[in-house]
């Protein structure tokens, strides 16, 4: 069963949090070039679809500590120090999406279809939030495969 749920686990956590981090990272330079240029409806599309995508997939991505937690559970590691840290950076990666990302996105999308719409800090914003985010599934994403006091022989 824990190869079962490992599986679950890294298949959700490549299926739903990749498309959330690629989306997220386009958002911000297309939301520039729709503040270039306000007649640029290729532009708008785009950040609608990027939003939608980071939504949805945002979404999905709850999969992937449901799996997580199954897979540590099957493996007795609820307790490991490496586990906890992952869940706290992991819970730190949601809040900064569910919180900050997704309602600035938001936000941008609503002044971008508004008539006369400026360039605002908000591109330069989301890029930073967008970074920190991805540098949090990063980190996440090490400590799962390098697992300290693993027996993998790391």
């Amino acid at each position: 069963m824990t190869k079962l749920f490992l599986s679950l686990h890294v298949l959700a956590a490549v299926i739903a949090i990749g498309p959330v981090t690629v989306a997220a990272s386009m958002f911000p330079p297309t939301l520039r070039r729709a503040h270039g240029d306000p007649q640029d409806h290729e532009a708008l599309t785009t950040l609608r679809m990027l939003h939608r995508i980071c939504r949805v997939y945002a979404a999905i991505g709850i999969a992937v500590p449901l799996f997580g937690f199954a897979t540590a559970s099957s493996l007795g590691v609820l307790g490991s120090a490496w586990l906890i840290a992952s869940i706290v950076l992991t819970a730190a990666a949601a809040a900064i999406l569910a919180l900050l990302i997704l309602p600035a996105q938001d936000g941008a999308l609503t002044a971008a279809r508004a008539p006369g719409a400026t360039a605002t800090r908000a591109p330069a914003r989301l890029a930073m939030l967008t970074g920190v985010f991805n540098l949090l599934w990063a980190t996440v994403t090490i400590l799962m495969i390098i697992r300290p006091g693993s027996t993998t022989g790391v």
